[in-house]
């Protein structure tokens, strides 16, 4: 799906190392829908397990992750993101979101069900 336009939560010309942060951006795509997501670095989940003591990326909706926080990287990624339909645009979009189709409700009917078929075979 083509993108429409890209908006940044602040200027990136705001970010002090755009190798180590995080930011919110909002993709529009062609059939008007507008998503919000997170772009992050590698360096800044690294930064968040040493400031939080821990060894592991902390339970999150996913951000998408790119080497530094250039429009160059960001566009690349969403590009990507958008191919296909925008599926993967679309599933980082509503992991994101407790209600709809991943409500702790909606997890636990579909795993349920996979359980059911597994102990049928």
């Amino acid at each position: 799906m083509k993108i429409k336009r890209i908006k940044y939560m602040k200027p990136l010309s705001t970010i002090e190392d755009i190798e180590d942060d995080t930011i919110d951006i909002f993709v529009t795509l062609e059939d008007e829908m507008t998503y919000t997501l997170t772009m992050t670095t590698p360096k800044q989940l690294i930064q968040d397990m040493d400031n939080e003591n821990i060894n592991y990326v902390h339970i999150f909706a996913p951000d998408i992750i790119v080497r530094s926080l250039t429009e160059e990287n960001i566009r690349e990624a969403v590009e990507t993101f958008a191919k296909d339909d925008a599926y993967w645009l679309k599933f980082y979009y509503l992991v994101g979101e407790t209600r709809g189709v991943f409500s702790i409700e909606n997890l636990n009917k579909s795993v349920e069900t996979i359980r059911k078929e597994r102990c049928t075979r």
